[in-house]
């Protein structure tokens, strides 16, 4: 057991340890390593600042911002269904209405993760974590004491957060981060959010299906470069038709809050006023309060600890997984870095490595989804490759479920016919894309697009968009 206000003096290592695996963090990447040393018969401790388990994923990030878009997709789909809606009284709801929907999917998710922890016997501690060495652990709880705990080995899954510059005041009431905005008070007509990433093009979304007024300030030339270009077309175009205001290669130069509005000045002489800001520009690892030093480590100017591929830092025995680490800085990714640095904990010759094509799921609406490579990057590479088209609105069961807007695109390879990648946009497009994934990673020449010509799909489904975007491949082949 954990000995209470007793702190390592010596140098060396101790030869006996309260646990094997001390956790640093109850997210995605926490998780995936607790649980898997548990599985292993290890004694596992984890620490967790927050009140309950989950991380920032459970509580601030994936999970919230889901649940709302969610709910907000439900009630475009009400209002635009003549079948249910006459179109005289549309249906409104308000972002707190959502939000008590998010809340409900929270709690559900704190009670499945904190029954993950007790069956598998993890002994779980609240308060804030610091390193005393590389091997003990401070913990500060909620009511002001201290425990020490010793660990033969220790991972940091801390996660991010959104990064706040100084010069804005995020006390005021009417300024907000991605985190923050999850207790919003009022009902804004007018919103501004500076940063057009994943984040910020998600809420963008959100309030508009609201019917709030957005004004969407990107710092770069395009929505989401790192997409395909016909996919960051496609959201641009479709934010743009329900009513979002997007003002590319933008930069802040100050903000004045009031007591009743916000007002942004851009470098480049332009001012806009609304109701409150939500900035979303940006975000750091959360390694500031750990006392890094004394275990001998040290984060970059973005709070990141560098790992090699085992997730192990450049203190052998301490180990770092998730946002801290930054890229991909997915919560799906987060969960495997956790088991597969749990598995080089436990085997130094372990192989186990991130499958090289992550699919990216972004949350708009409509949705996107995309994995393997751009068209950009392949004519980059002079890869002599050719594109499957399917339109959503040409598939029966997206004319049944109404869901019209969207498109399945594959690229492969001409001549062998590999699939090289697959670009989804439109309603549930992050669920269509893994049965193109799953051909992916097929190997022995498991992996070609004529699979999905020869295989038969259901019908009517949205998987059948492969067969059709196939067909519409192979026949451009000559």
């Amino acid at each position: 057991m954990a000995k209470q206000n007793k702190q390592q003096t010596s140098k060396k290592a101790p030869t006996s340890f309260d646990y094997d695996a001390i956790i640093i963090g109850t997210g995605p990447g926490g998780e995936g390593a607790a649980m898997n040393l548990a599985k292993k018969q290890k004694k596992v401790a984890i620490i967790e600042r927050y009140v309950n388990v989950g991380g920032g994923c459970t509580h601030w990030g994936t999970i919230p911002s889901k649940a709302l878009r969610q709910s907000v997709s439900r009630l475009i789909e009400f209002n635009s269904n003549p079948l249910f809606n006459d179109g005289e009284h549309a249906k409104q709801l308000t972002f707190q209405d959502i939000l008590r929907h998010a809340s409900a999917v929270i709690r559900k998710q704190v009670s499945l993760r904190s029954g993950f922890y007790n069956r598998n016997r993890v002994e779980h501690f609240h308060g804030e974590a610091s390193f005393i060495d590389r091997h003990t652990i401070r913990v500060l709880r909620n009511d002001g004491s201290i425990e020490t705990l010793t660990g033969k080995q220790i991972v940091i899954a801390t996660g991010s957060r959104p990064y706040r510059p100084a010069e804005i005041d995020f006390n005021h009431p009417r300024v907000y981060d991605s985190d923050s905005i999850l207790e919003l008070a009022h009902a804004p007509r007018q919103i501004i959010i500076y940063g057009a990433g994943v984040i910020g093009s998600e809420y963008a979304s959100i309030f508009r299906g609201l019917g709030v007024k957005v004004d969407l300030i990107n710092t770069r030339d395009r929505l989401l470069s790192f997409l395909d270009d016909e996919m960051s077309d496609s959201l641009s175009y479709h934010l743009w038709n329900n009513g979002v205001v997007i003002r590319h290669g933008e930069q802040i130069e100050k903000v004045e809050a009031t007591d009743d509005a916000v007002v942004v000045h851009l470098e480049s002489g332009k001012k806009m006023k609304a109701d409150c800001l939500l900035w979303a520009n940006g975000r750091t690892g959360n390694t500031d309060d750990l006392k890094l030093e004394n275990a001998g480590l040290t984060a970059d100017g973005r709070g990141q600890l560098k790992v090699n591929n085992a997730y192990q830092t450049e203190v052998d025995n301490i180990f770092a997984v998730g946002d801290v680490i930054g890229y991909p800085s997915l919560a799906s990714a987060a969960f495997d870095q956790g088991r597969i640095c749990a598995s080089a904990m436990l085997d130094d010759n372990c192989q186990a490595k991130l499958i090289a094509d992550i699919p990216t799921g972004i949350y708009t609406i409509p949705e996107i989804s995309s994995v393997g490579k751009t068209e950009q990057e392949l004519t980059e590479a002079k890869v002599p490759y050719e594109v499957g088209r399917a339109q959503f609105k040409h598939l029966a069961r997206a004319q049944i479920s109404n869901n019209l807007v969207g498109s399945l695109k594959i690229l492969f390879h001409r001549e062998t016919k590999e699939i090289l990648g697959i670009h989804c946009f439109g309603e549930n497009a992050a669920e269509i894309i893994h049965i193109g994934q799953a051909i992916m990673q097929q190997t022995n020449g498991g992996n070609t697009i004529e699979y999905f010509v020869e295989t038969t799909f259901n019908y009517p489904t949205m998987a059948e968009a492969f067969r059709v975007a196939a067909l519409n491949g192979l026949n451009r082949l000559f």
